[in-house]
């Protein structure tokens, strides 16, 4: 048997599974691969395998085993009904054995960290939004939180890697994957591989302040949904940078489940979004952190502001995106 090589986790029928687990079950009955939970790319055996919604990367299609005959089936855990809060709670349990957890003070991530428990961090420029919300959450719940100060200098630093690295230069992908940079940079610096985080909860539960006035909400979600393949490539390319992954407990096959039975009516009422999460949430970590509305992450890091202002110094004053497109061509020719 070749070596078998795991980026991730991997559970079956709830359980998870050693790397002897996974060994013996490549090598005596490889088929099981297909019932496989979890987040992770595998190969071992002549065959790889990526996790049913593709949070990791790997070259082979999401959600495949593939062998050296071709794709042999597809990845699809059996899904237990569970009440969402239950859902919600097992899948974090189930990531939190090990890593840090993203922190931004937000319902998302902080439910995270209440329910994971482990070592937070938070990351922002000197006063930014992140990092008082983060260090307001974290005192409330008694997490134990370092927070991260990041500089101009920093992100014009990293901004030529993170456009090299991304797949999708553009001035929203970019701004996140610059706040994403320098989380991973501080997990990867201080041992840490795996980084819970709060990610997907905004498509899975309707976050966005769009879906406020949507016609064909069920319809947005589902786009959106099939978008957060491509926010997992941007991701977990930056976090590979420094030797680590995001693992998104709402995007568990158990979280998906139990919020597609709940109609997208329930989820925005009136002017109030991700209702459902929010009232999970209440339970775990209170009404004012349940219900707090958080800027997206390259606003409330400050990392936006920056790269705006960095895009005028160097003389682009109206357009970010040609800034970015400089960068490319100058640091890479493309």
């Amino acid at each position: 048997m070749s070596e078998l090589k795991l980026t991730g986790w991997i559970e079956l029928d709830g359980a998870r599974l050693t790397r002897q687990d996974i060994e013996t079950i490549l090598r005596e009955r490889p088929l099981d691969i297909l019932r496989f939970g979890g987040e992770f790319f595998l190969s071992g055996n002549g065959c790889l395998a990526r996790d049913h919604f593709g949070v990791m990367q790997g070259n082979c299609p999401k959600g495949t085993l593939t062998c050296e005959s071709g794709i042999t089936g597809e990845i699809t855990p059996a899904v237990t009904d569970l009440p969402l809060e239950e859902a919600i709670i097992t899948a974090v349990r189930l990531r939190s054995d090990e890593g840090v957890t993203a922190l931004s003070g937000g319902v998302d991530s902080t439910l995270v960290a209440h329910i994971a428990g482990r070592e937070c961090v938070a990351v922002g420029l000197l006063g930014s939004h992140d990092l008082r919300q983060a260090k307001h959450a974290a005192d409330m719940l008694n997490l134990s939180c370092t927070y991260v100060e990041i500089t101009r200098s920093d992100i014009a630093e990293a901004l030529p890697v993170v456009i090299q690295t991304i797949p999708k230069k553009d001035p929203v992908n970019t701004g996140i994957a610059l706040t994403q940079y320098f989380i991973t940079r501080w997990a990867g610096e201080h041992g840490y591989h795996r980084i819970i985080t709060g990610q997907a909860a905004d498509e899975i539960f309707a976050g966005y302040s769009r879906y406020l006035d949507s016609k064909t909400l069920e319809e947005d979600l589902a786009r959106d949904f099939a978008g957060l393949e491509q926010q997992a490539e941007r991701d977990q390319s930056i976090a590979a940078l420094h030797g680590t992954y995001l693992s998104m407990p709402y995007l568990d096959m158990r979280v998906v489940h139990a919020a597609s039975r709940i109609p997208a009516s329930e989820k925005v009422q009136g002017q109030r979004r991700k209702v459902p999460l929010r009232d999970v949430a209440e339970r775990h970590i209170g009404p004012e952190l349940a219900w707090y509305e958080k800027k997206a992450m390259q606003y409330g890091s400050g990392v936006w502001k920056e790269l705006c202002s960095l895009a005028r110094k160097n003389g682009y004053k109206t357009s970010v995106q040609d800034y970015i497109d400089q960068i490319s061509r100058v640091e890479y020719g493309h």
